[in-house]
């Protein structure tokens, strides 16, 4: 509605996970290397948590943007079901028929998958999405899939990203095993006030924008709002592109990001 406007020749604070946005920060990219290595060298079990609307998905899929060929990973979005249905899940993530079997079989498959995937010298990594969703019943069964080996090593990589509540329950006695398997945690914090001009920069300029739109007063009312958050950045960022649109105005300035703010309720950035 508001891209000729601006001249831009695309959405650029849509919620979602097109890779030409991703905005990452050195301690991002620094992060990043980390991860990229537990997950190519065996290093156990990877978490990454944050806070609501920090970004977390976006960032394990920047992640997987760095992976070759010689990695096979899959994705679990929401863990919410029975253990066979999550072994389901995987198995069609990873292209195994295992849907005619139970657990035993499908525990027996993922296996050979697994022995015939080390034997091609070909890393899997199966990461988690929203992982404080797990019940303790997919928990016992991830750390079941965990303890797959092949002569004393690992042939399953894991990732949980999930909300900082995860700690918590990962920290359960009854989870210790698995807890110990984790060899590294990221933990992604809100974007400082510099990185949010950095980040709203990005993703104008990825969107066509060959000028700053944003003032820096309103910049600063936008950190004074989101507090950081990527998610809620975006959706001040496009309620008021088209409150500058409506005006006829092409900078939008401190007293537009406040009118915003008035606008959208609290409940409704919360149901995003």
């Amino acid at each position: 509605m508001y891209l000729e406007h601006y001249n831009l020749k695309e959405m650029p604070f849509q919620i979602s996970l097109d890779p030409k946005f991703i905005w990452l920060g050195e301690k991002h990219i620094d992060a990043l290397a980390f991860l990229q290595y537990g997950a190519l060298y065996n290093r156990g079990v990877v978490l990454i948590t944050g806070d609501l609307g920090t970004g977390k998905t976006t960032f394990a899929n920047a992640l997987l943007e760095r992976f070759d060929k010689d990695i096979i990973v899959a994705k679990v979005a929401n863990p919410i079901m029975e253990n066979l249905d999550f072994l389901y899940c995987i198995g069609s993530e990873f292209n195994i028929d295992m849907k005619s079997g139970g657990k035993d079989d499908c525990l027996i498959q993922f296996s050979r998958f697994l022995n015939n995937c080390d034997s091609e010298n070909k890393k899997v990594l199966l990461i988690i999405d929203e992982a404080h969703r797990l019940g303790q019943e997919l928990l016992d069964l991830v750390q079941l899939l965990s303890n797959i080996k092949r002569e004393d090593k690992d042939l399953l990589n894991i990732m949980f990203v999930g909300k900082n509540e995860f700690i918590d329950i990962i920290s359960n006695k009854k989870n210790l095993a698995l807890k110990q398997k984790i060899t590294i945690n990221f933990h992604i914090n809100p974007l400082r006030r510099s990185e949010i001009c950095e980040y709203i920069l990005h993703r104008l300029n990825v969107a066509g924008s060959i000028k700053s739109i944003f003032t820096a007063s309103a910049i600063g009312a936008i950190f004074s709002f989101s507090k950081g958050h990527p998610r809620l950045i975006n959706i001040m960022c496009d309620h008021a592109l088209l409150a500058g649109y409506v005006k006829g105005v092409n900078t939008i300035n401190e007293e537009i990001i406040k009118e915003c703010a008035d606008a959208v309720s609290y409940t409704h950035l919360r149901a995003h």
